[in-house]
């Protein structure tokens, strides 16, 4: 009789245990097997079109402007910058895993700032995030989360386009890289070096 309680009293144990771990281990490897796809669109319906020899301070000068405009105007600058523009752009590259497609950084008509990955494929994996970083071409922890990097948010997908707003008052300029981060692993999965446009 001790000898059964003894063994039902181990198995029970044993599924306290198991159950936990067996959460844990499918929440990190099931993700390594499963592809997640998201296609959203652009904020905007249409392109950049940047003047020929404009700064880049002038673009922004226009572009807040014309988030203050209520009524349309003739000014063929003014037209022009009634669209999204690309301030910096990348391709990605894996670390390890699959990384493919670009990241672009776009000044929108109302002031604000949008991440785009656009054509992007990344290997799947546990607590994924998108991450802007000053460091050009980072390939750890240390040079992921330099002084000033952002976590944007949780990767949405890892096939597809999708969207990432910048918080206010963030600048693109202190960013060099997109990174695809695993957190619970501090694994770099992808990177997008970024690039300014020779334009701008």
């Amino acid at each position: 009789m001790e000898w059964l309680t003894l063994k039902r009293g181990l198995i029970i144990a044993a599924v306290l245990v198991l159950i936990p771990v067996g959460w844990a281990a499918w929440w990190l490897g099931s993700p390594l097997f499963i592809d997640k796809t998201v296609e959203e669109e652009f904020p905007l319906a249409f392109s950049a079109v940047v003047p020929e020899g404009m700064k880049r301070s002038e673009v922004e000068k226009a572009m807040e402007t014309m988030a203050k405009v209520d009524s349309p105007k003739e000014e063929p600058m003014m037209e022009a910058m009634a669209v999204a523009v690309a301030l910096k752009k990348g391709e990605f590259k894996g670390l390890g895993h699959t990384g493919e497609g670009t990241a672009t950084i776009y000044l929108l008509a109302d002031g604000t700032h949008v991440l785009r990955l656009e054509s992007f494929k990344t290997s799947n994996g546990p607590d994924l995030h998108v991450v802007l970083t000053p460091h050009a071409d980072p390939a750890n922890r240390t040079e992921v989360k330099q002084d000033g990097y952002i976590d944007l948010a949780k990767l949405k997908g890892n096939i597809g386009n999708q969207n990432y707003p910048l918080p206010a008052g963030a600048d693109p300029a202190d960013f060099n890289a997109v990174v695809i981060y695993c957190n619970p692993f501090n694994v770099v999965f992808a990177v997008a070096p970024l690039e300014a446009d020779s334009a701008l």
